[in-house]
């Protein structure tokens, strides 16, 4: 068996090329760190090379480039999300300059590789099926190609191990595990299931057990997200997975407090929400979308329309588990008073951070698809927004059914309201009423880096740089140390995510009216195919 020949490889993480309501720019400088989370794509690909190679990672959002680690290196490795497209397309440049030759891969090269043609190497799909051809291609002299593994196909089981050993841990709010890959939803707008299918695929409960492990030796404490696409997608192997992952937490004194996204219906689950519980869960990203049924069916959300969802949502907060939600503005079935439904329901829910954009054409999806079939999708609609704009400020990529300017009236109106300092405030303070984390360990990990900063120092720091939120949010935090400790920590978090919210917010709300103005010179017909708002 010929053994690899030695190789430097250079793995770069491209710079999310503008803010956005999952930046959390300031919110990592109130908790001292550089970015929210770490990337996980890239140093799992580093574990499948051959161990001869050496590998080096540099997160571009933490550190900068420099010229003499393009000189170490003899290959680049780059690539990632939509967001991250503007500085992948630099990166590449830079390294054709220097000479090196660069891979890439990733979520956005595979659904774009058209964008990504000035790469050497494209490594398109899940690399665990395709990486063993572009190391046996490099191997044998080749300088370029391209590298499609087959769709839904790669044995998750037989992933390695990240390489964690790349990451500086100190620069990151939080680290991920992947568990399982897939959703069985059909949602129009996403693209997960055109990436990794509708089946979900599980690691084993080893396999998993195996990345903790590492992870607790190397003396990692504290929040550990679960980055599946849909982590309750299969049931059947998470009932297994869960009661051992609760024992392993006890065994091992809580080193870990847990977070995830999974659809709604979790909340139709109890023996899942109590297993999750038990398991030190403290949190849940939920694809809500809109609080109207009709848009629901119509964005093929189905899932979302057989249940009221505030009921819902407060019966994951009933499981110890606060929930961050996404919602999107500018669906076809959208109706004239979305504003205030989408409000409403907000506050109802008691939902604190609410991701809320505007509808966004991701290449290769359903959405995608059928509005090319229309004749209303924009030229260059999968080339993401440039520096100092987001899906957020530049969303509605096609040519909508409502008037533009109803939806970013919309869009406004909801913003204003919802991160308003008394109006997130008082959601907080709800949120805790409801909030019953009789499951979760109370205090945080020995090490956790969130535990360095003290909770009135939080606070304090928070309403000194945003002096207009001060009353709101000290009475909060006071409301809820008074009724119990656990309560009054988690309430902090969400005080530190407002360092960011509030802000970005208000710039969005400008970079709003400023696409309101540039509208006033314009004549913008809706689009008529045949679909009337509601």
């Amino acid at each position: 068996m010929n053994v690899p020949s030695p190789c430097n490889v250079l793995m770069l993480y491209p710079l999310f090329s503008a803010e956005s309501f999952w930046s959390f720019g300031e919110s990592c400088k109130v908790m001292g760190v550089k970015r929210p989370a770490a990337p996980l794509g890239l140093i799992t690909v580093a574990a499948m090379l051959p161990q001869s190679w050496t590998v080096r990672l540099i997160d571009c959002n933490t550190a900068p480039l420099g010229d003499e680690d393009l000189a170490w290196a003899d290959v680049v490795f780059t690539g990632g999300m939509l967001p991250q497209q503007a500085d992948t397309l630099r990166l590449i440049e830079l390294c054709r300059a220097a000479g090196k030759p660069v891979v890439v891969g990733g979520p956005d090269p595979t659904s774009s590789p058209h964008i990504y043609e000035r790469a050497d190497f494209q490594v398109l799909g899940e690399a665990e099926s395709v990486i063993d051809q572009f190391i046996a291609a490099w191997e044998s002299g080749a300088r370029s190609g391209v590298f499609t593994a087959p769709k839904f196909q790669a044995d998750v089981t037989k992933t390695p191990v990240p390489r964690f050993d790349l990451l500086n841990f100190e620069d990151y709010l939080y680290l991920g595990v992947q568990y399982s890959r897939g959703c069985p939803f059909t949602c129009e707008f996403c693209d997960i299931i055109e990436l990794y299918g509708r089946v979900p695929r599980t690691k084993t409960i080893e396999q998993m057990f195996v990345e903790l492990e590492t992870l607790y030796k190397m003396g990692y404490r504290g929040h550990l997200d679960f980055v599946d696409d849909n982590f309750i997608g299969n049931k059947k192997s998470l009932r297994q997975f869960l009661p051992r992952l609760a024992e392993w937490q006890r065994a091992h004194g809580y080193p870990f407090e847990f977070s995830t996204e999974a659809s709604v219906n979790l909340a139709d689950d109890p023996e899942l929400l109590e297993l999750m519980g038990a398991a030190n869960f403290f949190g849940i990203f939920v694809g809500i979308e809109s609080p109207d049924p009709a848009t629901l069916v119509a964005m093929r959300k189905k899932q979302n329309t057989r249940r009221n969802i505030a009921e819902s949502i407060h019966k994951i907060y009933a499981a110890g588990m606060l929930v961050t939600a996404g919602f999107i503005v500018g669906f076809d079935n959208e109706s004239v008073s979305m504003a205030e439904s989408m409000i409403e329901f907000i506050e109802e829910a008691a939902i604190p951070v609410a991701m809320v954009g505007l509808l966004y054409a991701l290449p290769n999806t359903q959405l995608t698809r059928r509005l090319e079939r229309e004749g209303r999708l924009h030229q260059g609609h999968d080339v993401a927004p440039t520096i100092g704009a987001d899906q957020c400020t530049a969303g509605i990529n096609f040519d909508p059914v409502r008037p533009l300017r109803d939806i970013l009236l919309d869009y406004k109106r909801v913003l204003e309201h919802i991160y308003s300092p008394a109006a997130y405030a008082a959601r907080v303070d709800r949120l805790m009423t409801l909030l019953d984390r009789s499951r979760q360990r109370a205090e945080l990990a020995e090490g956790d880096i969130r535990a360095r900063l003290g909770a009135m120092e939080t606070v304090h720091k928070v309403v000194t740089a945003l002096p207009e939120a001060r009353g709101p949010l000290w009475q909060t935090f006071m409301n809820c140390a008074k009724r119990d400790t656990s309560s009054a920590r988690i309430a902090v978090q969400m005080i530190a995510a407002y360092a960011h919210l509030g802000p970005f917010s208000r710039k969005v709300i400008a970079a709003i009216d400023a696409r309101l103005a540039a509208l006033d010179n314009e004549t913008v017909t809706p689009a008529a195919v045949g679909v009337t708002a509601a």
